[in-house]
């Protein structure tokens, strides 16, 4: 496991996200706004709400916010009208970095943008510049001890995954987007828990990373991803786990 799930997953262990709860459903509630906005407000019918929800549960986000946030996407409530960005760049190294944004204030995402790429030793890129070398990919990232490889293997079979990777002390089920919904259903109805389940996106290559180069790395997602405007940030860094656990901690 490289890169953007790594390090999703070591947060998630350190309990990292739970400290900034309110900034994980600030972006949720982004997400279902947008969704509810641009597929209706019946999760059955929209893909991408469906999806939105399942994950605000995840976060065991009230239902009364979820139900908010469909409103105010669907004109029922008033409230913000949020545009979507995206961003390609490169990081310390080289480094590709993909960054989704939903911003009511356009102007001041690009400026607050460019300038924590600048500050952080990257620079942003032209519009497809990276963005061919990821594909999207839902991830399922489980602890060894919650699962055995057979029962995750016939999870994945009988549910429509792609594979399941052995990544040191975590399985990593890969799916299809399509697909993702029926996996991660199926893992919850398996009473598994997981470290880490979305749909992202998964780089084709990446580049290792080494000591103040990589951590300056580090530090640039960090500053990106606590922007309020920002989504998601992907990157096809990879780097010894033993350095990130430290930089983590």
């Amino acid at each position: 496991m490289s890169g953007h799930s790594k390090w999703a997953t070591i947060k998630h262990k350190k309990g990292a996200l739970d400290a900034k709860r309110g900034k994980t459903f600030t972006r949720l509630i982004k997400e279902i706004t947008i969704a509810s906005r641009q597929g209706g407000g019946d999760p059955d019918a929209n893909p991408r709400l469906r999806t939105a929800i399942a994950a605000a549960k995840a976060e065991n986000m009230p239902a009364d916010n979820i139900k908010r946030a469909i409103q105010r996407g669907t004109g029922e409530l008033p409230g913000a009208t949020y545009e979507e960005i995206s961003f390609e760049g490169y990081g310390p190294g080289g480094v590709a970095v993909i960054v989704e944004a939903t911003t009511d204030n356009r102007n001041r995402a690009v400026s607050e943008i460019r300038h924590t790429f600048s500050k952080n030793g990257g620079n942003l890129g032209e519009p497809n510049s990276v963005r061919f070398m990821f594909s999207k990919k839902g991830i399922i990232a489980i602890p060894k001890e919650q699962a055995d490889e057979e029962k995750l293997m016939n999870i994945v079979l009988e549910a429509g995954g792609d594979d399941l990777n052995d990544e040191g002390d975590t399985w990593e089920i890969i799916t299809e987007p399509s697909a993702y919904e029926a996996v991660a259903q199926a893992v919850r109805d398996a009473k598994i828990e997981t470290t880490m389940s979305e749909i992202t996106m998964v780089a084709s290559t990446y580049t290792k990373l080494e000591g103040a180069t990589a951590n300056q790395m580090i530090r640039l997602l960090e500053a990106l991803e606590d922007n309020d405007d920002v989504q998601n940030v992907y990157s096809n860094f990879d780097m010894d786990a033993t350095q990130m656990e430290e930089v983590a901690g």
